[in-house]
């Protein structure tokens, strides 16, 4: 089905997605430095830590950090998509991204059998898996603890597991609960995302733009505009441009400038809100 969107004006791809080509990307020195890092900690497992506050890239660097490592000879990457989920519901997730029946059948030694079924299965298929848990804050710390001892248990000196974990300000918090307390001495990389500034906002929409095919379709004071109300949230200026290029399409624009900015984000007058000012009615008696 044709995006009415993206053949109105003429672009590769929706440039204000989530899924925008990592490609098009804009990548810090500072996350390029932990990219790095985690190639080279593939070969060896263990937990790294992206930290940062909603709308500062951490499942953006996810997505880049899968791409890598995909590209890693015997490596293998999972996304955990319910990181809220139970121990059962952790060890069936984990299965299915790798690829092995991880099953409870035993509500007490259960977790001991699968750690043993995961190990076999390391030791049969020789992968490296590598397993990215986006919004981490969220998990239950059993289900941490899980990891923990998936991740420490030694095959031949090879990689069991390499985690990433990638979360707000609780998950710091929630390594200093008992049942996590060991992970926090495990993490051997670690990435913390400040808010952009408005320049590097402002750069970042525009490569969106050059890689989607249409850098003049917003003109640069809308980009500059976008980098100022955004305040350092990268998702919000997205949003935002999101909404812009909604507006355009649907009013049949074939750009969009200041004045369209400023028709969409327009801020209502506070005396229009006000009720109107009525006179007291008088009861008989």
């Amino acid at each position: 089905m044709t995006d009415p969107l993206r053949s109105t004006f003429g672009l590769r791809f929706h440039p204000f997605r989530a899924d925008v080509p990592v490609t098009a990307l804009t990548i810090s020195a500072q996350v390029e430095a932990f990219l790095f890092r985690l190639e080279q900690q593939v070969r060896d497992g263990g937990f790294a830590c992206i930290t940062g506050q909603p709308g500062t890239g951490k499942s953006a660097v996810m997505r880049l950090l899968a791409e890598r490592i995909d590209g890693i000879k015997d490596a293998t990457v999972g996304v955990l998509t319910r990181p809220h989920s139970n121990n059962a519901d952790f060890y069936r997730e984990l299965g299915h991204l790798f690829g092995v029946t991880l099953s409870p059948h035993n509500r007490w030694a259960g977790s001991k059998i699968l750690r043993e079924t995961w190990l076999a299965h390391i030791d049969q298929t020789r992968t490296r898996p590598v397993l990215l848990i986006d919004e981490a804050q969220e998990m239950k710390g059993s289900a941490l603890a899980e990891l923990r001892l998936l991740s420490s248990m030694n095959l031949d000196a090879r990689a069991l597991l390499t985690v990433v974990l990638a979360g707000d300000a609780r998950l710091p918090a929630k390594f200093r609960t008992p049942d996590v307390l060991p992970i926090e001495s495990r993490i051997r990389s670690r990435l913390h995302l400040d808010y952009a500034s408005g320049e590097q906002i402002h750069a970042s929409l525009a490569r969106l733009l050059e890689h989607a095919g249409r850098p003049d379709l917003m003109s640069d004071g809308v980009l500059v505009a976008l980098a100022q109300h955004a305040q350092g949230n990268m998702r919000a200026a997205m949003t935002m441009a999101d909404n812009l290029l909604a507006h355009a399409l649907q009013h049949n624009l074939p750009g969009i400038d200041e004045q369209v900015f400023f028709e969409v984000f327009r801020v209502p007058d506070d005396r229009s809100a006000k009720p109107p000012k009525t006179k007291p009615r008088r009861v008989s008696a």
